[in-house]
């Protein structure tokens, strides 16, 4: 009897075992081997999408944006300037356009249109696309808003010289506002670049505009403090904004939805408190040329916005004040061409140096 135990239990062991071995050749053995497949070949397809979604940050592709970005915004600021010197000075039906904040007003109107009907197309085609609180756009609106204030009124109160070293300076602010604000830190090289950068162009915009320049304004400590506060808020408008872009991951249009919302709503408050914004309407209403002039203006403006808010979600506040603050150079390049005015030797030293910097820096941020 325990013979047949013994056998029993060793033919039980023999058909334990075939039947494992039966398992991996069975229909359902075939099932488990087919799903390892499949997800070896998901994992294989993910990896791959992996690899196809980090293919576009190789430097080529990077530079090519890079210069995507900063045409877009020379070109768009330059056609901006020639809309805004024209409303502001052409001579219509009724007289000047003197309204500043009304320009400003139709300007964010028509870019809370145009981001408000991506951004809605956007939810259409991806309704659980990421967004940031409302509030969270109000900072940057009140400090872009005020800079724009402190900096028309700051001009009233300083020198020449003051007013050049102003706009060539901003780089630095923006880097210090960003410790602050998003805890960055910046190696001594980037310094370094923003202080030659600074120099490059304050060389070229004074050598350029000083000998046209005849006033005899003087710095006063009112005109002083408006521009501190002008870089200040400025520079705190673009760190904002990169910070809400990495902490809630919204795109460049919902961005410029949050801010030209706010932005309109406190620039309405300002026209209607001044009066300012029904005689802008009964003006540009008594001479069809001057709404044409403030379509042109708002147009160009709102362009000039979609090439901000993706220059600042794509590489950040640094490069996006770099841009702007090389922008007087071109600005006067194309003024020397159009009327063949031609550059001082310091100018030219100015411009060099500008150029020297900004394409050593692309090349080293490529290399890192």
């Amino acid at each position: 009897m325990s013979g047949n135990m013994k056998r029993y239990s060793a033919g039980g062991d023999e058909e334990s075992a075939q039947g494992l071995l039966d398992d991996e050749t069975s229909p359902g053995g075939e099932k488990i081997k087919l799903k390892e497949e499949d997800q070896l070949a998901s994992l294989s397809i993910h990896n791959n999408g992996e690899k196809k979604e980090k293919a576009p940050d190789d430097p080529i592709h990077r530079n090519v944006k890079l210069l995507f970005c900063f045409l877009g915004l020379q070109v768009s600021y330059v056609l901006w300037g020639v809309a805004q010197e024209q409303i502001m000075t052409h001579e219509y039906k009724p007289g000047k356009f003197k309204s500043s904040a009304f320009c400003v007003f139709g300007n964010r109107l028509l870019a809370l249109v145009v981001a408000a009907a991506v951004v809605a197309y956007s939810k259409w085609k991806k309704p659980g696309m990421k967004e940031a609180p409302s509030i969270q756009y109000i900072p940057s609106s009140l400090s872009n808003t005020f800079s724009s204030w402190a900096q028309y009124e700051a001009l009233k109160y300083l020198s020449f010289p003051s007013q050049v070293l102003s706009k060539s300076c901003k780089i630095i602010p923006v880097m210090l506002v960003g410790m602050l604000v998003n805890k960055k830190s910046y190696p001594l090289i980037d310094y370094l670049e923003a202080l030659a950068i600074t120099a490059g162009v304050a060389i070229f915009t004074f050598s350029e505009k000083s000998g046209d320049h005849d006033d005899d304004t003087t710095d006063s400590m009112y005109g002083v403090t408006l521009i501190a506060l002008y870089l200040l808020m400025d520079s705190f408008t673009s760190q904002w904004q990169s910070r809400v872009y990495k902490e809630y991951g919204v795109d460049q249009y919902q961005m410029m939805l949050g801010i030209n919302f706010w932005s309109l709503f406190f620039t309405a408050l300002s026209l209607i408190y001044s009066g300012e914004g029904y005689e802008s309407i009964v003006f540009i209403l008594a001479d069809s040329l001057a709404m044409y002039h403030q379509i042109i203006l708002s147009i160009t403006s709102a362009v000039g916005q979609l090439f901000i808010f993706y220059t600042i979600k794509e590489f950040g506040p640094v490069i996006f004040t770099i841009f702007m603050t090389t922008r007087q150079i071109f600005s006067l390049f194309l003024s020397c061409i159009l009327f063949a005015h031609p550059l001082s030797v310091m100018s030219w030293c100015g411009a060099m140096l500008v150029f020297i910097i900004v394409f050593y820096r692309i090349k080293r941020k490529s290399n890192d």
